[in-house]
């Protein structure tokens, strides 16, 4: 091997050390994160970030960054003793038992999502029916625009609604698009969404301290 062979080598050897190492970074300052880690939302393209957690404090001022990014809090609250009839439910046009809904501040209203699988779909949300079932619950008014979403699971037997981060919803319609097979969603998408939650559930009562992942 000539001499200019081994300097490329030796070259090629001191970037492969300097390379970071594998997993995700911070999408502000490509510090490396651990798998438990803050987000934060781009507004204009509904995208979510991942960031360490100096750059998520940059971000928490009410407009900081002029209004366009906005950082994603990690409140998770089952609303008790929630009711949902068939009539009401299918009223909303969702033909699903699942749903998650958002303000949507570039937009100034309340849309609709539930998951499918090719991804978190919209509804056309009747506004005069979700200002109804909205008028029951208090909580509803008070979930933070962009980054809190209110997510409703109904079944013949029950229904329940928990109030989540924004990118905990957009996790659930993640796992069904990538799980679900054939016509009903086959039985690993079902345990996945059981165990979602589960999961969810006992973050609500305060048992789970990381952020589901």
């Amino acid at each position: 091997m000539d001499g200019d062979a081994k300097d490329n080598v030796a070259l090629l050897q001191q970037m492969l050390k300097k390379r970071p190492p594998a997993g995700e970074r911070c999408d502000f300052c490509a510090t490396s994160l651990g798998p438990e880690h803050s987000h934060i939302i781009e507004l204009a393209q509904r995208r979510i970030m991942c960031a360490c957690r100096p750059c998520f404090i940059v971000f928490e001022p009410e407009g900081a960054a002029g209004g366009k990014y906005r950082p994603i809090g990690t409140r998770y609250r089952e609303i008790p003793e929630f009711t949902l009839d068939e009539g009401q439910w299918d009223s909303l046009q969702i033909p699903v038992g699942l749903a998650f809904f958002f303000y949507n501040s570039p937009e100034s209203r309340v849309v609709a999502f539930y998951p499918s699988p090719a991804g978190a779909t919209e509804s056309q949300l009747p506004l005069e029916t979700w200002a109804e079932i909205a008028g029951r619950y208090p909580e509803f008014n008070a979930i933070k625009p962009d980054v809190e979403a209110i997510l409703i699971r109904r079944d013949r037997e029950s229904s329940r609604c928990f109030i989540v981060p924004i990118d905990s919803a957009y996790e659930l319609v993640g796992l069904i698009r990538v799980s679900w097979k054939g016509f009903d969603g086959g039985s690993e998408a079902h345990e996945k969404i059981a165990a979602y939650f589960e999961k969810i559930t006992e973050r609500s009562r305060g048992k789970v301290t990381a952020r589901i992942s």
